[in-house]
This record gives C-alpha cells, structure tokens and sequence, in this order.
C-alpha cells in the first residue's frame, strides 16, 4: 500500500488528543512481533538515542519496509500525534518526494535507496506516564526527535526538515515547494533591510554550504550573530515573527505553544538574523534565526539551489536535556 493512501486515511481522522500519546505508542509497539519489537526499542538512556542524522543511510530501529499496513497507519498515527497538520503534512510530503527523485536519478523503480518506506521509527525507553521516554523519526530529509514526560511531548528537538528538489521542475509534481514559506519569508525578510541593516545581517556574500549545526549531539551559539530584533523597524520584526512562527507551528500544538512561550520568556529582543549568499532565488542562500535558547538555520546551495536544509535545536534542552535533569533531580530529592 502506498504511503499516500494511508495519508488520505490519517487525513481524514479526528485530531489526536495530545493525552493519547502513550496510547498511540503502546499500540504502535504491539501490533509488532517480537523480533521487530526488540529492534525498535533501546534504553531511554542508550547512546543510540543521540545518534541522529538527514542524509540517506542506514539506520538502527525498524523501517517502513519492515511493516505491513497495519503496522504503518500505527506507525504514522504516532507520527500525527507528535506534529501540528502542518508538521505532519510536510513530513509526509518529504516522504513522497523520494518517488521525484528515483525519476529524475533515472532510478529503477524497485530501486530502495530512493523509497517513500525508506524511514526509521526507534522508541527509546517504555512509552508511559510517569516515567521518561521518547522516541525517533528519521530518514532522508527528516529528523524528528521526542521525549516525553506525563504523558506530554515536552521536547521536539533537535529537528530536521529537508527537500530536494526544494521545487518540483518537471513531471505530475511540477511546482510542489514542501518549504516554501520558510523560503519566502526569509527573502522577503532580508530585502526589506536598508543598506545599513543589511551590512549587519549578511554574514557573507557567499552561501554558506551546509547548516552549521550539522548533525552535532548538542549545538552551540554561532557568530557572527546578525541583525537584533531590536534594531528592526515594525515590519521587519513581524516578517522575523513570521517566520519563526513557521517552525514552531511544524510541532503538536501544546509543545509549540510552549516552546514560543520559552523563546519569549528567553527574550524576543535578543533575537538575531543573519543572512549569507544570493539575495534573490536562483542562486545559493543561507539564513539562520538564533537566540539565548534557540537556533534556526536553513540552506539552500545544493543542485543549483534547489536543495533545501533546515534545522530547529533547542540550546538548553535539545533530546529533553533541561526537563529531564529536572525530572531526575525530583526523583532523587524524593528518596
């Protein structure tokens, strides 16, 4: 079954309360046998559970591949229970976009290297209330790390969202831009600065290659830091709210609520964005929105620049960091 068909099923359902996440999870790891079982599941404190990345590679848990229907509507239910409509459609519009790729790479269609099934889930610990657990989404072009407590998505980083192409330019899918807002409020952003705004934002004339982040087990505030938010005019600080907001509404909307509140609390006015590369499309680009806590970054250089990355890491509590050091900190006083 394709994963398409599955979507127009999950599409159509009711809204997964964010309660039913330990449900969604359980129900998820039943309905495999005991040897995919076994597979799936690590250790809430295993190392595997830092071993994230975006590229097409192999991965530990299962796949997929490794699932019958039953086994993928669980699987994406769980996937639907931990994003906002529009997280989850974007994530499973990456999916599809390895159908385009085996095209446009003159791949055979039974190629599995290019392949909408070829996605890992991993559940790290044992999905419950009162106990931390979390779990992983991953494949080429996403990355999805979660951790919960009390039955609560209390971390949704470090994220990565990628598409290549970044547009469709040919075939039934021409003009699909999975990250086009992200694309176009970045410009938009960026060509409203006058000449003395834009000296401090653009970082450099040329793209940088990749998100500087990568893949690293914790991230770091990177320099030089760009324009403050404090030093925009009003519609430049909507544009940069703007766009903010479009990341953090990619996750369930409790989390996202709350992460928006932590970036205020953090301080909205110390709020950077800088920019580096083309400031019109066609050409290479590279932006990035940081903060005291967060840091965004999006590139597009690969394949004539239209190859889209974009990340999302929480500084203090990428992988659950801050609530799980306070959630251990809780158990030991009570002893």
């Amino acid at each position: 079954m394709k994963i398409a068909l599955i979507l127009i099923v999950l599409f159509n359902s009711t809204v997964v309360a964010q309660n039913a996440l330990v449900e969604k999870a359980n129900k998820f790891l039943s309905s495999l046998p005991d040897p995919l079982k076994q597979k799936a599941q690590y250790k809430f404190d295993d190392e595997e559970r830092f071993n994230w990345h975006f590229v097409p590679k192999s991965r530990n848990g299962i796949s997929f591949r490794d699932f019958n229907p039953a086994q993928r509507d669980a699987a994406l239910d769980l996937l639907k229970s931990s994003l906002s409509t529009q997280g989850y459609q974007k994530a499973t519009a990456i999916m599809e976009l390895e159908n385009v790729l085996r095209e446009v790479e003159g791949r055979a269609s039974s190629d599995k290297y290019r392949d909408p099934f070829n996605y890992y889930l991993t559940i790290f610990g044992t999905p419950e209330d009162k106990k931390p657990w979390g779990w992983r989404f991953e494949g080429h072009h996403i990355a999805l790390n979660f951790s919960s407590i009390s039955n609560r998505i209390e971390s949704s980083t470090p994220s990565f969202l990628g598409s290549n192409p970044g547009i469709v330019r040919s075939g039934p899918e021409k003009g699909k831009e999975i990250l086009k807002d992200e694309t176009e409020i970045g410009f938009t952003l960026v060509n409203s600065l006058d000449a003395d705004k834009l000296k401090i934002a653009l970082i450099s004339e040329t793209a940088l290659p990749e998100i500087v982040s990568s893949n690293s087990r914790k991230a770091i505030p990177l320099t030089p830091a760009g324009l403050s938010y404090s030093s925009m005019n009003d519609q430049q600080k909507k544009l940069l709210t703007k766009l903010l907001d479009t990341y953090v509404r990619n996750y369930e909307l409790g989390f996202s609520n709350k992460l928006m509140e932590k970036i205020k609390k953090a301080g909205i006015e110390k709020l950077t964005f800088s920019w580096a590369g083309s400031l019109k499309p066609g050409a290479g680009y590279y932006y990035r929105i940081q903060g005291p806590m967060l840091l965004i970054e999006l590139d597009n250089t690969q394949n004539n620049a239209n190859h889209v990355h974009s990340v999302v890491r929480d500084l203090t509590n990428d992988f659950g960091e801050d609530i799980l050091r306070e959630h251990y900190e809780k158990e030991h006083s009570n002893h």
